[in-house]
């Protein structure tokens, strides 16, 4: 039987990535779908094919018939109403980043344990194939001891209007797109950083921070990583060893309708010569995603991303902010 979910929210990445991708599943199933302004909600059901439109998120929540919500609202939103999501019962998909902070993240845990419900954190990449293979190639030997994780993630956004550019509401780069490269790393060292130190350049007026770098030092390596939003949009990973390094082509958005490739160098030439290019099968992350958070919701698995990982890393972000203001290493503690 598949999960029936709803989604709160219009947001552009349900509308045009997780509820198709969710629809193409032979697990989930998107019955409903809400907004604060009914016709949106219509429109959007419409558009996709979804039975049930609501025009409040509460009259979501109170229908019997969902089994899981899938939580897209903007960052200051995602910890009170996946709260009461769980409170109606409900299991919750939320996105990323889980909360404004790690005492959200621990007030989102005391109520999926009061409750009774699995949460979990939509970091899609993490079970994409192309991070499971370059997890079992640092971890394997193939290129040697893991040393190193170089990461670069850009857009270019100067809307003002845009919920990424509003800072109260959690946006900046950080928060947006540089959790990738800390939640990614964390995965692929299997542990979590000893100390962070990080530099950030803020946006003249909106404050968000628009240029982060960050070091995070592992017990057996380090990774840096820089990300922007008023950069050339671009993406990509280097996993380097004492013996060979994977390159990650397109690390974050992998493509659902194209292949995604690996670059496995042994080191031998800098011209690429000792390359050899590893080629994904063709899948939808997203589709994977709710795949595996449905199964683990009928007791088959997992949560991919439970919440206590969500608050590990909310922990790395907080201490990179602290560190960009007090120019000092400092320690996540989670």
């Amino acid at each position: 039987m598949k999960t029936r979910w709803g989604v709160l929210g219009v947001a552009k990445i349900a509308v045009q990535k997780v509820i198709p991708a969710m629809q193409r599943s032979g697990e989930t199933e998107v019955t409903a779908i809400a907004s604060r302004d009914l016709a949106k909600a219509r429109e959007t059901a419409a558009q996709l094919g979804i039975a049930k439109a609501y025009g409040s998120y509460e009259e979501l929540l109170a229908d019997g018939e969902i089994d899981a919500i899938y939580n897209p609202l903007p960052n200051h939103l995602h910890v009170p109403w996946s709260i009461q999501a769980a409170a109606a019962g409900k299991h919750v998909l939320c996105e990323k980043p889980i909360g404004l902070n790690a005492e959200e993240c621990r007030q989102l845990i005391a109520a999926r344990d009061r409750h009774g419900v699995q949460i979990g954190e939509a970091f899609m990449a993490r079970t994409h194939p192309q991070w499971l293979r370059a997890r079992e190639l640092a971890s394997s030997g193939a290129i040697g001891e893991l040393r190193s994780i170089g990461a670069f993630f850009s857009y270019f956004n100067r809307d003002p209007k845009n919920i990424r550019n509003k800072q109260e509401w959690g946006g900046g780069g950080l928060m947006d797109i540089g959790c990738y490269p800390i939640t990614l790393s964390r995965m692929i060292f299997g542990g979590e950083p000893r100390r962070v130190i990080g530099l950030i350049e803020r946006d003249p007026e909106m404050g968000i921070d628009r240029l982060t770098s960050a070091m995070l030092d592992y017990a057996t390596g380090q990774c840096v990583f820089t990300c922007s939003t008023q950069m050339v949009p671009y993406q990509r990973v280097q996993i380097l060893g004492t013996k060979g390094r994977v390159e990650i082509e397109i690390p974050f958005n992998a493509p659902p309708d194209a292949a995604c490739r690996l670059f496995v160098d042994n080191g031998s030439s800098l011209t690429g010569a000792g390359i050899a290019i590893e080629t994904m099968p063709v899948c939808d992350q997203y589709t994977v995603q709710g795949d595996l958070f449905s199964k683990a919701i009928r007791g088959e698995g997992a949560v991919p991303v439970p919440l206590e990982d969500a608050l590990n890393n909310m922990a790395v972000i907080e201490a990179i902010f602290r560190s960009a203001e007090s120019g000092r290493w400092e320690s996540p503690g989670a």
